[in-house]
């Protein structure tokens, strides 16, 4: 598993953005939003030397397909329009991971349209050498691992796995290692964990530096590495303000994922 982040969680800026990596002791990035644009639409001459000088490799893409509703035909249709672009991009950047959502409402989903959509993704995404992976989202009908599980299953495509969001899960109710164990069960591929932590308030969720919130990532790295997961690690999100709670974050991340696999080495 290598520690990364999503860049934009402190800076759109791509020479703070791979200063920011280094000093962090990171070691790969996921892109959304940089240089001004969204990916792949965005200003790529100083990123890409940024990245080579610094010899970062980019982890993942995050260019926010399939986010919106799978009733909305039309939308989605475009955005399977927009993978050449997508992995001609990627291919650029030496990355063909593509975090992707569920097409997944609050209400009223149509879980075996967003199935048969999510494949068709997948084929397309096959032919473009691509791998996607689906993330759980708190406030959508995908927002535990146990539903991740049950959709991905259905999709039942090799292009197809897993963005696991444990703190989407935990914000929503499900246990972290309860969402784990669904889609190990379920023998959905977990290709990026998105990391982030915090705790329930009455209002809301409140967010945390990694490793100071409710989720327990000790133990929970602890289970994916047990689980044998080499996806990215990709810190999505950042407490304010992000480039101090930034280095704490993804010190406790390093450390914790470095303990994790000292600890299954001991046990054989």
């Amino acid at each position: 598993m290598t520690p990364a982040w999503t860049t934009d969680a402190a800076t759109d800026d791509p020479a703070r953005a791979v200063r920011l990596t280094l000093f962090w002791g990171l070691e790969g990035v996921c892109l959304r939003t940089i240089a001004g644009g969204r990916v792949p639409t965005v200003t790529e001459g100083p990123l890409r030397r940024r990245l080579d000088e610094a010899d970062l490799p980019v982890v993942a893409l995050d260019p926010g397909l399939f986010e919106g509703s799978v009733a909305s035909r039309a939308s989605w249709l475009n955005e399977i329009d927009q993978l050449d672009e997508v992995a001609a991009f990627g291919a650029r950047f030496g990355s063909r991971l593509i975090r992707v959502g569920a097409l997944s409402d609050p209400d009223g989903f149509d879980a075996e349209a967003a199935t048969q959509a999510l494949r068709q993704v997948g084929e397309r995404a096959e032919r473009l050498g691509l791998t996607f992976a689906v993330r759980n989202e708190a406030g959508t009908a995908i927002a535990t691992g146990a539903a991740l599980a049950g959709l991905l299953a259905a999709v039942d495509h090799p292009a197809v796995g897993a963005d696991w969001r444990p703190a989407d899960a935990l914000m929503s109710g499900e246990a972290p290692g309860e969402g784990l164990a669904a889609l190990g069960a379920a023998n959905v591929p977990v290709r990026c964990v998105g990391v982030r932590d915090g705790w329930q308030e009455a209002d809301g969720w409140g967010e945390a530096e990694v490793g100071a919130g409710t989720l327990g990532w000790d133990a929970h790295l602890g289970a994916l590495v047990e689980a044998g997961v080499e996806a990215p690690l990709v810190i999505d999100v950042l407490p304010v303000p992000p480039r101090s709670s930034g280095l704490a974050s993804a010190t406790a991340l390093v450390r914790a994922l470095r303990q994790a696999r000292r600890s299954a080495a001991a046990r054989g």
